[in-house]
């Protein structure tokens, strides 16, 4: 499988010519009967020899990070670190593997988390709440600059979702530092932050509304990062699983996810539908549940559900494009509808 960015990259190598590239495009979107920015590519496997360099990668960390621990706590996420690193300048920087890179740059990240932790539960210092937030928003900011410095060698597309995520751990922390009573509010905090991510991949969408390039990737990855971060407080604080349904909540959520639906089609990306799913399946079940259906509840749920998501699968770009005629000007900066085809 090649990524519209290996596209390109022979391109520029003059393997094949950017008229050539363009008729590719073209016939794959007609070829599917539908443009190529609607399929939301992205890459995760070149390869099955992707899955085998994982498998190897996996067993190499842990066997790290648990010589790591048997000797002091704080080295089993600095041997990850250095190991991850290390694995990366072959693997990803020489290789390109994808799946490989990912699991480099998530384990790179968190064994520079669990390092910091690690000091510190190894000094297993009594400080106040507000100062544990303290030194968590310091773990924190120094994990994103460790994903920055990543970014900059490597260039892994998921890389900026995990220094974004890391960022929002920082305001939390301080947050919860300046105001210990904020810990009664974190559902609001999680959902600015998640706005804030998901306007971040939108601006980095925007910066390619063809989706043909790593920027592209990098917005993927970014939605999928804050689409949770959105759904799941909103939902929360509605308490969905903290009492029975009643007709009027079971209501509210399914306006919720149309409304999800209606920014998941404008935006042509599904992450918000697939993170909300789980609150609309609870809501539908409940609803089944008190009208009767106890055994066939969820069942029926699930036929209801799978099929309105088939149905939206099929119908999408039909249902895209006309979202997108009614947002007058903002249409033109949001992913083209139709088939780009160079003049």
């Amino acid at each position: 499988m090649y990524s519209e960015s290996d596209i390109d990259g022979a391109v520029a190598a003059g393997a094949i010519t950017a008229q050539a590239a363009a008729a590719l495009r073209n016939h794959i979107a007609v070829s599917q009967s539908a443009p190529a920015v609607d399929e939301e590519h992205f890459r995760l496997l070149t390869g099955f020899n992707d899955i085998f360099v994982s498998i190897a990668v996996g067993l190499v960390l842990v066997a790290v990070a648990w010589i790591g621990q048997y000797v002091t706590p704080p080295l089993a996420g600095g041997l990850v670190a250095v190991v991850s690193w290390a694995l990366a300048e072959y693997f990803t920087r020489q290789r390109r593997m994808a799946l490989p890179s990912i699991i480099l740059l998530l384990a790179f990240t968190g064994g520079v988390a669990a390092t910091l932790v690690g000091v510190m539960v190894k000094l297993d210092p009594e400080f106040s709440d507000q100062t544990n937030a303290i030194i968590g928003a310091g773990i924190g900011l120094v994990t994103a600059g460790a994903a920055w410095l990543h970014w900059k060698r490597f260039m892994v597309p998921i890389t900026v979702a995990a220094g974004a995520v890391a960022l929002v751990g920082v305001a939390i922390a301080l947050a919860l530092a300046a105001a210990p009573a904020a810990k009664d509010h974190i559902y609001p905090i999680l959902l600015i932050g998640g706005v804030l991510v998901f306007a971040l991949a939108m601006w980095w969408d925007m910066s390619d509304r063809e989706r043909r390039t790593r920027r592209s990737d990098v917005a993927f990855w970014l939605h999928l990062a804050a689409a949770p971060l959105i759904a799941h407080p909103i939902f929360n604080m509605l308490g969905i699983f903290g009492q029975d349904i009643g007709v009027t909540t079971a209501l509210i959520v399914f306006a919720l996810y149309l409304m999800f639906g209606f920014v998941a089609l404008a935006v042509d990306r599904r992450a918000l539908l697939v993170s909300s799913l789980v609150y609309v399946l609870y809501a539908m079940y409940s609803l089944f549940h008190s009208a009767g259906a106890v055994e066939l509840a969820w069942a029926f749920t699930a036929l209801a559900i799978g099929s309105a998501l088939l149905t939206l699968s099929a119908f999408w770009h039909p249902m895209r494009r006309l979202v997108v005629s009614t947002l007058g000007g903002l249409g033109s900066r949001l992913p083209p509808v139709g088939t780009m085809v160079p003049a």
